[in-house]
């Protein structure tokens, strides 16, 4: 290899780092200013118990977050930029962009907390001062240059002199906290120590629980490194498990030792209450500076190179500034620019001197963190992405706590903090979703766990489902037409008919062999269709199929799965009215349909377009027992769509003269019974006279209605080729229908109309038809 090769890929490797970087870091920014300046306040007004609960309610955070980076980290190559590459390659760049610029701001902001509270380890000094110089001093005459100092050292020395500075830190803190557990009792300490102890008039749990918050804050720190470890999938998790553990265990040890070594109103009045009760008190603020020390560090270090890594995945808004902060300089690509751009916004914080109101947004920043990484850990356990293959997995339980616990707690922290943060990372996303479209976004993810919940519903419906409940019949229809595009008849009625109560699939037909042409042609055609989709706002799954004829199609799709998980049980053709000639195809269709047992619906369109959308004429004859339930089932489903909204159902009952005083008045009871879906005033009696065809009949009454529905038997359209279907020449829509299935429609107890609605018949699917067409529907005669 090259010279230049071998520089590229150890500038690419970083400094090769192993696990203690990570755990240092991390345990350092844990055991920070939080643990030294406000944990005897926490003990002190919330007591014992308080105290402990919440140390355990911060790690139900802190552990699953721990977790969920652990597994991420072990499923990816990862590199620099740390808790950003995780998110953004796992949920893409459009999410993780959000998320990592929210990131860099708290984290480059952290740096000036973290020195305004170092600043505050040298308070003890300020009497002396004043008294022997004779002025105030201010906590930013420390904090100011050494923000200055900080940033010309990083700059400079990179990761190196960070990494080494971890070391001394620790060494210094283990020092302080070994001192502090090595000290007694103050004086006028307690003689008891009960559990609940507190101060009079304490502050309530959850503002002392959003002080102490930030002391929990610090067990992703070490992720920012990835890019300079030489094992990044086995030193995250190591490395931020080890320190979360330790810092929980060394919080709850605190916590007794104070409640033990110091009243409440002593905890809670003395800012330093732990140099009392160490066996040196100087011991504490020196632990403090360097704990303080260690936490800038280690985010002056995190949070130029999540700002590289973004701006190398080209997420800034300004090209020019990708280019100029994605640059690095040395070995192990230090982010010269980006430190420096995090020195000013650093220098800018601590000019302020008060930093309280920002330390919370940025709390609720890390909570938004939190609550990602243990949501993308939670979605990938049941997206089921192949793809998604970590060394070391959590429990999906664990990353919804963190998930849950992190949102919740973050509210209750802060409402207005939480509901500004959300609201400010909805707005960068939208603008992202802008500048990057096509790129991977949140659909990704919730498409892949969408999938298996379908699958596992699919399945667990078949495995439970012995008969078709008839009392519980809803409609899964599918569509074919050739005709997609010219006419949209068909496709508006599977709309109106999947609108609440069903499932409609639409399937384009293309004749001719599978060919590169003609699944190139499929293609544009399901684009055009998924826009019409959108554009009319169905509720329909769209597709195309090719296959050489339109029998072949038929004799496909019948055989395919419903998308709704059952089966599809119904098929809709369509012919233009003045287009006879598509009958044919369609007649050879129905037998396949037929062979499976599912409804048949044909609709005769024509250019009315089902008019006003306000009346739906449903024809009942004594040729319909079978029809007659599906027919009522489907206007009623119809006419529930908002486009129907000023329409009713008039239901005609074609009968013979001397029959029709008992039918009609068995069809007034069904109705008040609330088995037929209609009003008594919208039933009509009609006549069947020998000399009038039934078509004339329709057309006397339902010239103007914009959907007609009648029934229509199969083995008469196969013998008379469809001249049936032909007639009606004075009505302009209608929707003949043949039930394949049994169907029954239920009253308001919910109990099944069980028998015919015109003859008191039980409807099977397979009962022949009245006298005069016996034999016409019979299966063992559809192939005939």
């Amino acid at each position: 290899m090259s010279a230049t090769g071998s520089d590229a890929v150890k500038r690419q490797a970083g400094h090769g780092f192993g696990t203690a970087p990570v755990f240092l870091a991390a345990v350092s920014t844990i055991l920070g200013a939080i643990l030294f300046l406000r944990f005897g306040y926490a003990v002190g007004n919330v007591g014992i118990l308080g105290a402990v609960a919440i140390v355990l309610i911060g790690h139900a955070i802190t552990i699953p977050t721990g977790l969920a980076v652990a597994e991420i980290a072990t499923n990816l190559k990862v590199e620099g930029g740390g808790e950003y590459f995780i998110i953004s390659r796992s949920f893409g760049a459009t999410v993780g962009g959000v998320i990592g610029i929210s990131l860099y701001l708290s984290q480059a902001v952290s740096v000036a907390f973290y020195l305004i509270a170092f600043s505050e380890a040298f308070r003890p000094l300020f009497p002396w001062i004043e008294s022997t110089l004779g002025f105030t001093p201010d906590v930013r005459m420390i904090s100011i240059p050494a923000a200055i100092l900080l940033a010309v050292l990083i700059a400079r020395k990179g990761a190196n002199v960070g990494v080494g500075a971890l070391w001394v830190v620790v060494v210094i803190l283990a020092f302080s906290i070994g001192a502090f557990f090595l000290g007694g009792k103050v004086a006028g300490g307690p003689d008891e120590v009960g559990l609940a102890d507190r101060v009079a008039n304490p502050d309530s749990f959850f503002r002392v629980f959003a002080i102490i918050f930030p002391a929990f804050t610090g067990m992703t720190a070490g992720v920012g490194l990835s890019g300079d470890l030489r094992n990044p999938r086995r030193s995250i998790p190591v490395g931020t498990l080890a320190a979360t553990i330790t810092g929980m265990v060394v919080y709850l040890l605190i916590v007794a030792k104070m409640a033990w070594s110091a009243t409440p109103e002593q905890l809670a009045g003395k800012q330093f209450i732990m140099s009392d009760i160490a066996i040196w008190g100087p011991i504490i603020p020196i632990g403090l500076a360097a704990a303080t020390v260690s936490s800038a560090i280690g985010s002056i270090l995190v949070a130029p190179r999540t700002l590289q890594a973004l701006a190398n995945d080209r997420i800034l808004p300004v090209p020019q500034w990708n280019t100029l902060l994605s640059k690095g300089t040395g070995a192990g690509n230090d982010p010269a620019n980006a430190t420096w751009l995090t020195a000013g916004i650093m220098l800018v914080f601590v000019s302020l001197g008060n930093v309280d109101v920002v330390a919370q947004i940025i709390s609720m920043f890390f909570m938004i963190t939190y609550g990602t990484l243990c949501a993308i850990s939670f979605f990938e356990h049941f997206a089921g992405n192949p793809s998604y293959r970590p060394t070391f997995r959590t429990k999906w339980y664990l990353s919804l706590l963190g998930a849950a616990a992190s949102f919740i707690v973050m509210f209750q922290m802060q409402p207005g903090y939480a509901t500004l943060a959300l609201i400010m990372m909805a707005a960068t996303y939208v603008g992202l979703q802008q500048t990057r479209k096509g790129e991977r976004d949140l659909t990704a993810v919730v498409r892949g766990v969408l999938y298996q919940m379908t699958r596992n519903l699919q399945v667990m419906i078949q495995k439970r489902r012995a008969t078709p409940d008839v009392t519980n019949w809803r409609p899964s229809f599918i569509a074919i037409s050739q005709h997609s595009l010219e006419r949209v008849a068909s496709f508006e009625l599977l709309r109106w008919i999947s609108h609440y109560y069903g499932f409609g699939t639409y399937i384009h037909f293309i004749n001719g062999p599978l060919s590169v042409a003609t699944n190139r042609d499929a293609k544009l055609v399901l684009n055009r269709l998924i826009e019409q989709t959108e554009a009319s706002e169905a509720g329909v799954y769209v597709d195309t199929i090719i296959s050489p004829s339109f029998k072949t199609a038929v004799a496909q799709i019948v055989q395919i799965p419903g998308m709704a998980g059952m089966d599809n049980n119904s098929i809709l053709f369509e012919f233009d009215k003045e287009s006879p000639g598509e009958l044919s195809d369609i007649i050879d269709g129905s037998h396949f349909a037929a062979i499976a047992g599912m409804n048949i619906c044909i609709l005769r369109s024509s250019e009315r377009h089902f008019g006003y959308h306000r009346a739906v004429h449903v024809w009942l004859n004594p040729g319909d027992f079978r029809n007659a339930n599906l027919m009522i089932l489907l206007a009623y489903i119809i006419v529930g769509h908002p486009d129907w909204k000023r329409s009713e159902i008039k239901l005609f009952a074609a009968f013979e003269p001397r029959n029709m005083d008992e039918e009609v008045a068995r069809l007034h009871d069904l109705i008040e019974q609330g088995r037929i879906p209609i009003s008594s005033s919208n039933l009509q009696a009609v006549a069947l006279e020998p000399d009038v065809p039934f078509d004339d009949l329709v057309a006397a009454w339902s010239n103007t209605a914009d959907l007609v529905i009648t029934g229509f038997s199969l083995k008469k359209m196969t013998r008379d080729k469809g001249s049936f279907l032909h007639g009606f020449r004075k009505v302009q829509d209608i929707l003949f229908v043949r039930a394949g299935q049994d169907i029954l429609i239920t009253d308001d107890q919910g109990e099944g109309v069980g028998e015919d609605l015109l003859n008191g018949n039980s409807i099977k699917a397979t009962d022949p038809e009245p006298a005069s067409e016996e034999e016409q529907d019979k299966p063992s005669e559809l192939l005939d």
